[in-house]
């Protein structure tokens, strides 16, 4: 018998929400009633919930997103202009059948009982993305979690998530990106994610991530029981334990020296790596990508993950892992290591990774899209190419000739497999371009037209309507098209693009990244 979340509370089948704004939140001061058709075109309310499955912890956390639509010229995309958490659950051991496989009877039981506390049921949530990291990632184990989620499978996306997009996500979800912002001048602020198994780095400069890596350091790596019995012992933790001598073995007990003598050799090697200095043997050998290496000064540091509570000191009790002790070392060590550079708090430390997947991994269309067939949504796992064309007479045979290149570049056969065609367009809306266009992408995605597959299009400027209409009259209805903008995309992206919403006629794009690990 299969395990699903089970339906708790039927709520208003709506996947669009009008949410009047506090005053203080107001980005001008109008008066709108609440449900008015102005409010619902400029403004999206989502409720979102981010769910982490991890190696060692699983939870989950329920936010609305408000966005707005901006004005500029040529662009109508929307933007987040507040994130409110609205719950968020307690942490779970995530729970495994033996050793490694995932115990979705439990598992589920937890999410239910969350759901119930929340008081949201499964119709209110509007979009949300399933993070599956570590042993919960594997293909078994994620299969088995997509069943749980299968009934909602239109506004989930369930992503097995490598280091690198775990760091990624945490780095948005902990304030990283935001700070380095800088309210004078761009700071440059580096995010260390402790889990369980790994740590994830992220150096966030002027709100764009610059470089990402991961290490084998967390706290769960080796496990004991009350009376300091060792009950587990992964790879990581025996490498730590061959190179510092430590003697580490299953069953037998490892007193505090012991441990503490494992954390310093752990806690020294993630900070070797956010020093960006050369690496020690250990270090190399607990290393899952490649170290940092960007150049420049950082201005802050800050600590995310489960780890990060003890840091902090919002977490005391012990769960029998190395968690209150890799932190103690990371706390004497991080000043020396990083020569001073000040440690600062973190927005959200264990729930950064849901919080990230809740805010990153969502954007909505601008308003003028173009859908011929709304029945084909919503459209899952597209592989994004983006296309860019060089500056100049644009004609229709150059246009095909650099989409065909981006398609090659991908390592993509067209009409093989369905994608998304991300098209940079900076050249405005005039008729003898968009017909150029229109008649490049025909040219290039002539299979796709032949056997009737769907053309999808996301374009970076205000043109879908436009280029949708005129690609339809291209190609004659042979095949359905979904042209929409004001969503950023690049290679490497996949997206999921969810039903149109009815009042503000745009669309849900949720973005997973593609990432090499090493």
């Amino acid at each position: 018998m299969r395990s699903k979340l089970p339906r708790l509370r039927r709520g208003r089948e709506s996947s669009c929400r009008s949410i009047h704004l506090p005053h203080d939140h107001e980005v001008d001061h109008e008066h709108d009633e609440r449900g008015h058709i102005l409010w619902k075109r400029d403004r999206i309310a989502l409720r979102s919930v981010g769910i982490d499955i991890g190696s060692s912890t699983s939870h989950l956390i329920f936010s609305t997103l408000i966005l707005r639509r901006q004005g500029a010229v040529l662009s109508s995309r929307f933007e987040l202009a507040e994130r409110r958490v609205d719950y968020e659950s307690g942490i779970l051991i995530t729970p495994f059948i033996a050793g490694t496989s995932i115990d979705t009877e439990k598992l589920s039981a937890f999410f239910e009982k969350a759901y119930a506390e929340a008081g949201i049921g499964p119709a209110d949530v509007d979009t949300g993305a399933v993070i599956t990291t570590g042993d919960a990632a594997r293909k078994d184990n994620a299969e088995a979690i997509v069943r749980m989620f299968s009934e909602q499978a239109g506004k989930f996306v369930c992503a097995s998530a490598g280091p690198l997009l775990e760091a990624k996500m945490a780095a948005y979800g902990s304030g990283a990106v935001a700070r380095s912002v800088g309210s004078d001048a761009p700071r440059t602020v580096l995010n260390i994610d402790v889990g369980g198994g790994t740590a994830k780095l992220a150096i966030a400069r002027d709100g764009r991530i610059v470089e990402t890596a991961a290490i084998n350091v967390g706290a769960r790596l080796v496990t004991f029981d009350d009376s300091e019995v060792v009950t587990k012992i992964e790879n990581a933790a025996a490498i730590v334990s061959r190179h510092r001598d430590l003697g580490l073995k299953l069953g037998q007990k490892a007193d505090a020296g012991v441990r503490r003598r494992l954390a310093a050799g752990l806690a020294q090697s993630l900070l070797e790596v956010a020093a960006r200095r050369p690496l020690s043997p250990l270090a190399a050998d607990l290393m899952i990508t490649t170290p940092l290496t960007a150049i420049g000064a950082i201005d802050a540091v800050q600590f995310s993950g489960g780890v990060s509570e003890y840091i902090y000191g919002s977490e005391t009790a012990s769960y029998g892992d190395l968690g209150p002790v890799l932190a103690q070392q990371l706390k004497e060590l991080t000043p020396t290591a990083l020569a001073g550079v000040p440690v600062e708090t973190s927005a959200q430390r264990i729930r950064a990774t849901v919080i990230g997947a809740s805010q990153f991994t969502v954007q909505v269309s601008g308003n003028t899209i173009y859908i011929s067939n709304p029945r084909l949504l919503p459209l899952r796992n597209l592989q994004v190419v983006t296309v860019r064309f060089e500056p100049g007479r644009l004609t229709a045979a150059a246009i095909s000739r650099e989409i065909a290149k981006a398609l090659a570049g991908a390592e993509v056969t067209e009409g093989e497999m369905p994608i998304a065609l991300a098209i940079h367009w900076p050249h405005g809306p005039a008729y003898a371009m968009l017909k150029a266009l229109c008649a490049g992408v025909a040219g290039a995605l002539t299979r796709t037209i032949r056997t009737g597959a769907p053309i999808v299009l996301v374009i970076d400027s205000d043109i879908a309507r436009l280029v949708g209409a005129n690609l339809a009259r291209e190609i004659a209805g042979n095949s359905e098209i979904i042209c929409i903008d004001g969503v950023q995309l690049q290679d490497f992206d996949y997206v999921d693009i969810g039903e149109e919403h009815a009042d503000a006629k745009v669309v849900t794009v949720v973005i997973k990244s593609l990432v090499f690990t090493g």
